[in-house]
């Protein structure tokens, strides 16, 4: 077997030891060959490439950011060539995908398990989000959101450009600063499903493909706990954005069970096939924990049985 091995040498959780002792363990079961990133989305054009450089795998070694340059590089496999299964290994500050998985947070634990399930043959097929708008086509993993979330996204981007190392803390220090600030109200949301009236007066949007959506730490939080890779896609969005309502559903996002289907403050909803999100001016938006930019309309699908996994 031939497989490539992508590796983000700005990984926040990894060393060049770590790394070496990863790729030589992987070496020894594999024809391995190694590439490093050196710019933005230079991961999803070898991926996109590497069905027809002959490889069988792609395996890469960085955060959630990473994992998504190579599932879209991957899904754009040119027609015709058989798209080479996928391998992800944590090096980031959340690995929200990998954990979602059931891989180990720890890189080399991570590796192991890679090599048993390559071993054993064991393997999965996940389902994926797409996103599409005059800007857009691309898929997701595990969340795209409208607003607040979107707005710590963009806010934590511009930190680290200065020097700053992304870790829960950062980002919770961010969310909590524009909220005490004022800077997440704005009910200027709208989400649509087909056989479902609209839903507006929506502070923050958030779309999932499992479940959690990301990690404090070591804790999932959990907007959508009924999200998962083999249905369609959840949604989660706030009506009413004030301290004692924000400090109940943060409660029950941290709590093992999840925010519940309904209650005051939010709309849920689960396992739909598509949705559209618009807004009555444009708002921050990210997928996957990467800020995009300012939109005013994004209409996401959900792509069964996507992707391969090894797992």
């Amino acid at each position: 077997m031939r497989a490539l091995f992508i590796v983000n040498p700005q990984a926040t959780t990894t060393t060049p030891r770590s790394r070496d002792v990863i790729v030589g363990a992987i070496a020894r079961h594999v024809e391995l060959h190694v590439a490093q990133t050196e710019y933005r989305d230079h991961a999803g054009e070898m991926a996109r490439d590497a069905a027809g450089e002959g490889f069988d795998l792609v395996v890469s070694l960085g955060g959630d950011g990473t994992v998504n340059e190579v599932v879209n590089g991957l899904l754009r496999t040119p027609e015709g060539l058989e798209r080479p299964s996928y391998a992800a290994l944590p090096g980031g500050s959340a690995n929200v995908f990998i954990r979602a998985l059931g891989i180990p947070a720890d890189p080399v634990e991570a590796t192991g398990a890679v090599l048993e399930a390559l071993r054993s043959g064991s393997s999965r097929e996940v389902g994926l989000g797409r996103i599409s708008s005059g800007r857009d086509d691309r898929y997701f993993t595990f969340c795209a959101g409208f607003g607040w979330d979107a707005d710590v996204v963009h806010e934590v981007e511009r930190r680290r450009r200065r020097g700053r190392r992304a870790s829960p803390a950062l980002y919770t220090g961010v969310a909590l600063q524009k909220f005490l600030r004022g800077q997440t109200r704005d009910p200027s949301l709208q989400v649509r499903t087909p056989g479902r009236a609209p839903v507006s007066g929506l502070h923050f949007a958030l779309v999932t493909n499992t479940t959690p959506w990301t990690f404090a730490g070591t804790v999932p939080v959990q907007p959508t706990p009924r999200s998962r890779f083999r249905l369609g896609l959840d949604a989660f969005g706030m009506s009413t954005l004030n301290p004692a309502t924000t400090a109940r559903l943060l409660g029950r996002m941290l709590s093992p069970a999840g925010v519940p289907p309904s209650g005051r403050g939010y709309t849920t909803w689960h396992d739909v096939a598509s949705l559209t999100i618009s807004s009555e001016h444009p708002r921050p938006f990210q997928i996957d924990g990467e800020y995009l930019g300012t939109r005013d309309r994004m209409d996401l699908h959900s792509v069964p049985k996507a992707l391969r996994i090894i797992v």
